[in-house]
């Protein structure tokens, strides 16, 4: 089946959650392909998705030679998809945090309801998550109140990770030029993407914590977030945003 819609899902260590979260997105009603960015795992992702490569001609996978940033696997997976002319481009996480099934609530924002970017929002309305320690809830909650303050973005999860794109966002957007390679990634491509006038669509979603495999989060990365977000706020000042 031919398809104009594309998941890419990074991987670090997912062998846990590989196989079923492959297999969900393939039984949704609406196709999907999906793009798999391989950060050389060592406990065997790579080698469970070259075997599931055999059952769903749909199923792609880049493999890289480590670890280099959730924001480079990104980029790394748009500029593929943008050269096989896919029209709408979603990003998702291996680990089920996000439900598969919200890729159809995504794709209908943008493909029927005129956003140019589909977000799927734990905070518009209201609280949605399920299974994080009360500090990590309230750090990112208030992450999102921080950016909104800074940027002067209106959007209610700055750092949600579960978003689509439209070929055009991503065609406008000079990739090469995006900083961020860590957590402040997500906020670098929506504060760039509103800067050049795009509609951006909150969908709500409730985002659950995963219970396989071990996360990626790091008080690092929320400090790059933070410093992050002040330096990115001022380099606009200085950047034209002409499409």
């Amino acid at each position: 089946m031919v398809t104009n819609r594309i998941v890419i899902i990074p991987t670090y260590n997912e062998k846990e959650n590989i196989e079923a979260i492959v297999r969900k997105v393939f039984s949704l009603d609406t196709a999907f392909d999906i793009l798999i960015i391989e950060d050389n795992s060592p406990d065997g992702t790579a080698a469970i998705v070259k075997k599931l490569q055999n059952e769903f001609s749909q199923l792609h996978i880049v493999e890289r030679k480590g670890k280099l940033g959730l924001g480079t696997a990104y980029i790394t997976g748009f500029k593929w998809a943008l050269e096989r002319k896919y029209e709408y481009v979603f990003e998702m996480d291996a680990d089920f945090s996000h439900n598969p099934e919200d890729l159809v609530h995504l794709y209908k924002a943008c493909s029927e309801k005129g956003g140019d970017m589909a977000i799927g929002s734990r905070y518009v309305s209201g609280v949605n998550v399920v299974n994080w320690p009360m500090g990590r809830v309230l750090m990112s909650y208030f992450a999102s109140k921080y950016v909104r303050f800074v940027t002067g973005m209106k959007i209610h999860d700055a750092t949600a990770g579960f978003k689509c794109y439209t070929r055009k966002v991503l065609e406008t957007i000079n990739l090469d030029n995006i900083r961020f390679k860590g957590y402040a990634f997500q906020i670098e491509m929506k504060f760039t993407t509103w800067k050049f006038g795009f509609n951006i669509i909150e969908v709500p979603i409730i985002f659950t914590d995963r219970t396989q495999g071990t996360s990626k989060m790091s008080g690092g990365i929320f400090n790059e977030a933070v410093w992050g977000v002040i330096k990115m706020k001022l380099r606009s000042f200085f950047t034209k945003y002409n499409r």
